[in-house]
């Protein structure tokens, strides 16, 4: 059973059998990685959803991370410049990898294995530039 959830700053999608928690300052482009991660997941015909956008309910399960959306943003993502839309999604997920999204010169070049804990899990994480997403990708 999932402990009491805490209130997460980010985005959270699933890319086959696999979640990936977004964070990092606001405008930094959580919303347009996660999107652009979804759609090459698809492009290549993999499950690739929505969990959350903006605000993710993190908890632990059985020593696993696992993620939801508060009730009143569940299947909306916010599109600059556009507003929320609605959005496929699902409900929940667990959390393999955590992207943090940092300023050019914060995100290393070339980064060491890493891992953050969050609700008490050791969760991998990677830095990457908030304006090169395409290294995600790989």
């Amino acid at each position: 059973m999932p402990g009491t959830p805490s209130n997460f700053h980010g985005v959270a999608v699933v890319l086959g059998d696999r979640g990936v928690l977004i964070a990092g300052p606001s405008g930094s482009g959580k919303t347009g990685l996660g999107l652009a991660l979804v759609a090459h997941a698809r492009s290549f015909g993999w499950f690739g959803r929505f969990v959350a956008d903006d605000q993710v309910f993190l908890s632990a399960c059985h020593g696993k991370l696992v993620c939801a959306a508060p009730a009143a943003i569940e299947g909306l993502a916010e599109i600059r410049g556009i507003g929320p839309r609605a959005i496929a999604f699902e409900p929940r997920a667990r959390i393999d990898l955590l992207v943090r999204l940092a300023g050019r010169v914060q995100a290393p070049r070339f980064q060491e294995a890493e891992s953050e804990m969050l609700e008490g899990c050791a969760t991998p994480c990677l830095t990457l530039s908030g304006d090169d997403r395409q290294a995600a990708l790989f």
